[in-house]
């Protein structure tokens, strides 16, 4: 007999992955040339050569016993220099090696984090749309997750309903920012509020609450946006990094946390973080790709192709009557469903051999995700079938004009 928990997850398995294996089984029929899969997330850019010339070098030049040994849960510390002080040049932190914690990708690290803080009954506040798997990552716990609704003019959080979502059980909020589905990057005014709201709701249940940043996608951002790193803003931010999408590593599951020295309890932190790296099974993150990330610290994936592929979709889905929130960053388009019910549209969609995911995965129904890091020859030709999907739904052809809210 299976666990409770488990039978709970697999009843409620992932959306995403479940189109991605429809995507596959419609590539089977029709050949996958023929198939436009927007399903899955994965890096459509090799990772850079340096990648490849690293972990030759170490392959070749390091002690075998040392680079594929054990070491600290932590991580390598001489990684962790070079991650802190890649991250002070660029965002004025003042981090030593001892503030990261490496980890097995930004799900591992979403993981220790909640094994570290949160006790059975917390509560963690989350900002639809968000990662579907954020619900399972508190529930391994046996924590809960509290969504908030967004202004669903431009894909922000909703300050109000933020501020009225707090319980004395609140014990952390997780944000994600460039985000994923929408690829909106919350502003400088959402961020102060954010932190704002934070502070008065510690002093209120006088108890510490933290703020947890998700950034596989901190690098991807286009249009002149700033990468910024939130610890500027609020005293208890912990950060979760993964290279899986900056250098287009997502097999090897490698990312760190950052914890600054102004958290509360951050030595204690620290420690219960390198514990639950152990405790959970992790052991420590991968020994090569730790040496090898380290190597290529200032190096990142090819974000001219994104950025391509982000215009052509977006500019040719509005022109099509479809409405759509502009990306400003990762490689993730949110469009409206002009059915009530997007389950609909995502099964008339697959008509035209189009492979969506459904905005409910994402706790925000009404709305498609499309993963637009596809060979652009395969965005272009997916037009055409986008328009035999317009002209099925009535929707009428606009002249260029954008659209950015819904």
């Amino acid at each position: 007999m299976l666990s409770k928990k488990i039978q709970a997850a697999l009843a409620g398995s992932s959306a995403i992955r479940a189109m991605f294996i429809e995507g596959k089984e419609l590539a089977a029929k029709v050949g996958a040339e023929n198939v436009f899969d927007y399903s899955l997330g994965n890096p459509a850019t090799p990772a850079p050569d340096s990648v490849k010339r690293v972990v030759a070098d170490l392959l070749e030049q390091e002690d075998p016993l040392v680079l594929h040994g054990y070491m600290s849960n932590s991580g390598y510390e001489d990684v962790r220099s070079a991650i802190a002080g890649n991250l002070n040049r660029r965002f004025g932190t003042d981090f030593t090696w001892k503030n990261i914690v490496m980890t097995v990708g930004a799900a591992g690290g979403i993981n220790i984090i909640f094994k570290t803080i949160l006790d059975p009954g917390d509560e963690v506040i989350v900002f639809a749309p968000f990662f579907g798997e954020y619900r399972n990552y508190a529930a391994n716990f046996d924590a809960s997750v509290v969504a908030v609704a967004p202004d669903y003019n431009t894909f922000q959080p909703d300050l109000a309903a933020f501020e009225a979502a707090f319980t004395e059980k609140t014990k952390a909020v997780l944000i994600n920012t460039p985000n994923n589905p929408t690829g909106v990057i919350y502003s400088e005014e959402t961020m102060n509020g954010i932190a704002e709201i934070l502070r008065r709701k510690e002093e209120s249940y006088r108890t510490d609450i933290y703020l947890i940043s998700d950034e596989p996608y901190r690098e991807l951002v286009y249009d002149g946006a700033k990468e910024n790193f939130l610890t500027k803003y609020y005293h208890n931010t912990i950060v979760g990094y993964s290279f899986s999408k900056s250098l287009s590593l997502p097999g090897e599951r490698i990312g760190y946390i950052a914890v600054p020295d102004g958290a509360s309890d951050a030595e204690d932190l620290l420690a219960g973080l390198e514990v639950a790296n152990r405790t959970l099974g992790f052991v420590n993150a991968p020994s090569l790709i730790q040496k090898a990330v380290a190597g290529c610290i200032n190096e990142t994936t090819n974000l001219e192709f994104y950025d391509k592929n982000r215009k052509d979709l977006y500019e040719g889905l509005t022109k099509l009557g479809f409405t759509c929130i502009k990306p400003q960053g990762a490689f993730y388009l949110w469009l409206k469903s002009p059915a009530a019910d997007e389950a609909e549209f995502v099964a008339a969609a697959k008509k035209y051999n189009l492979v969506l995911v459904k905005g409910s995965a994402f706790g925000c129904g009404g709305y498609v995700r499309l993963a637009y890091c596809i060979p652009n020859e395969k965005i272009n030709r997916s037009l055409e079938a986008f328009a035999k999907l317009a002209e099925e739904y009535g929707l009428v052809k606009q002249d260029g004009g954008e659209h950015t809210g819904a």
